[in-house]
């Protein structure tokens, strides 16, 4: 007759609810964080999608005061990425990871969350029109780097703002997911609004 050998403190029957507990939450974080990352995808390739098969109007709706659309498309990009900077800037010092400013205030966390909503809103004139006036376009590699990153920038915006809704996702998830954001807005700024600023003979306003 052959023994079953157990540890001496935890019943077998308690081994078996711990491994399996562990196993439940190991298996319960990766399917909440992946259908982050896929609403993110999902959103990203939605864009995409209609920006390529939809009809270009081939005429901008409104330019917002400046004297053609690109410098509009131009300054307001650079105003979000501005505004993006002060909410990294703001959230490094939220987590104590500024050197040398100490406690961040009370206020900064307003700050942080109404620079990266104003950013977002400057953003969607350009998006507007990038997507119904032009459509996707990939007439060179920097206007194809420009269309593809631009659809990354709204995928990764609409994943972090659910992940900020959603309990138990891994630690470096909304840093990633911010940072992405940021990354591709300025890519989004250097293949469009600075081409605009160095080319000469055009209007810059």
């Amino acid at each position: 007759m052959h023994h079953r050998r157990c540890s001496p403190t935890v019943a077998p029957g308690e081994v078996v609810a711990v491994t399996a507990g562990a196993g439940t939450t190991a298996r319960t974080v990766r399917p909440t964080i992946g259908l982050v990352l896929l609403f993110g995808a999902g959103v990203a390739v939605a864009i995409g999608a209609y920006a390529g098969l939809h009809q270009p109007a081939g005429r901008p709706l409104t330019t917002l005061g400046f004297s053609s659309v690109l410098p509009m498309k131009a300054w307001l990009t650079s105003a979000a990425v501005l505004l993006l900077l002060i909410q990294l800037t703001t959230a490094l010092w939220m987590w104590g990871r500024l050197p040398g400013a100490g406690q961040a205030p009370s206020w900064a966390g307003l700050v942080h969350r109404w620079s990266g909503t104003a950013a977002f809103v400057l953003t969607l004139p350009v998006a507007f029109h990038c997507i119904w006036s032009l459509g996707f376009q990939s007439g060179s590699t920097r206007v194809l780097v420009h269309g593809l990153v631009g659809c990354l920038f709204y995928g990764a915006y609409a994943a972090k703002m659910l992940a900020l809704r959603v309990r138990g996702l891994p630690g470096w998830s909304l840093p990633v997911l911010g940072g992405t954001v940021l990354t591709s807005l300025v890519v989004v700024w250097l293949s469009s609004a600075l081409w605009f600023f160095t080319r000469s003979g055009i209007p810059h306003t």
